[in-house]
């Protein structure tokens, strides 16, 4: 692959900071998301990652057909780009639960579903869907070691499981499992650490199956953990930051081999000192809940960070001499799913050339419901 991908012809075409986004990188980073599983049938992407209609159009042409989200806003996205099986893997409450089942009476051809790991929770959900004259596929969330939703395997969470068979309404779709607190970079590690978790989820679903609740599939992992759920188990796997890829897993994980498919063009809007330079790249254009670095630059490997602020990003470098005031760069972000929310469009290159943009439509947290 050429060193040169991500570099534009014109780069005049567009003003900075911008949010560049590469097609074909995205349909390898797919290609490879289908290989891991050897089909792409048992594949359900997250798209919280990149929140396009026409990212979710390039994964439907690849011939997959499930994709879980965060936002009602996401789903309705989702519907409307043309996905039939949409899974809401957040616990709706309050409007949600209206908005979530209003989804489902507009597109009536989309299979929603979501998850759940509090009995009222369940309750409410059943009794908004029954007075809409609708069932409602109920996924059980399990906490598996994450500690931030879920219910733990065990007779209280079987107890839970049943009352989603029980209850007109809703109905069980089967398990959901996010183990994202698996992030070892030794992958042997991170697989003994995820194998030790899955004694625990297989003797709970064989004990499910057993006690006559039916558990017609599991939602597992995401990034990290894809390969295992991949080859170890029939979970339906649901990885995101595949898509786009960022610095932050590729340096984390160097055995999930996929390209970054997003890239940030920056220019120099200051020269505050001779090894100094100043980029239009402040918090609200590169996610920053990380340390620094925050994004990595092209090219450019010696720098230290000085300020970051809303609008600006001053670093310190001994190449700062050969910039000049207007200068582009680019950058590849640590965590590219809160960096692609930052912005409302993305700038489509493919051969170096700018040829389309594509809204980030589910970056809003309303759409029409």
């Amino acid at each position: 692959m050429a060193d040169d991908w991500h570099t534009l012809a014109d780069p005049d075409e567009i003003p900075s900071p911008a949010l560049l986004i590469y097609p074909e990188r995205i349909g390898e980073n797919i290609r490879r998301m289908i290989a891991t599983l050897g089909q792409a049938e048992r594949l359900r992407p997250h798209i919280k990652t990149h929140k396009m209609a026409e990212v979710v159009q390039l994964q439907l042409k690849a011939g997959i057909s499930k994709f879980k989200c965060a936002t009602i806003a996401e789903a309705e996205m989702l519907g409307q780009a043309g996905a039939k099986d949409v899974l809401l893997a957040n616990q709706p409450v309050g409007p949600n639960i209206d908005r979530l089942l209003g989804l489902g009476g507009w597109f009536r051809d989309v299979r929603f579903s979501t998850i759940a790991d509090d009995a009222e929770a369940v309750g409410n959900l059943a009794q908004a869907a029954q007075a809409a004259g609708v069932t409602l596929p109920v996924w059980l969330d399990l906490d598996v070691g994450m500690g931030r939703t879920g219910i733990a395997p065990g007779q209280a969470a079987a107890t839970l499981y049943k009352l989603i068979g029980q209850l007109p309404g809703v109905e069980p779709a089967g398990l959901h499992l996010y183990d994202g607190h698996l992030h070892e970079g030794d992958p042997a590690k991170r697989l003994a650490k995820w194998q030790t978790m899955m004694d625990e989820v297989r003797p709970f679903r064989t004990g499910l199956e057993a006690d006559g609740l039916p558990v017609p599939g599991v939602v597992g992992g995401g990034t990290p953990t894809f390969p295992f759920h991949a080859q170890h188990t029939d979970h339906d796997c649901s990885p995101g930051t595949t898509l786009l890829w960022d610095f932050g897993y590729r340096d984390a994980f160097p055995d999930l081999k996929y390209q970054n498919a997003a890239v940030l063009l920056t220019r120099v809007i200051s020269k505050p000192g001779i090894d100094c330079i100043t980029l239009d790249l402040g918090h609200k254009a590169v996610a920053a809940e990380n340390p620094h670095p925050r994004v990595q630059f092209i090219g450019l490997d010696d720098v230290e960070t000085v300020v970051h602020s809303e609008e600006h990003l001053t670093l310190r470098t001994a190449e700062a001499r050969r910039f000049n005031v207007g200068d582009c760069l680019y950058g590849i972000p640590r965590h590219i799913c809160p960096t692609v929310a930052l912005y409302d469009r993305a700038h489509v290159v493919r051969g170096g050339k700018l040829t389309d943009q594509w809204q980030v439509t589910a970056r809003a947290r309303k759409l029409t419901f």
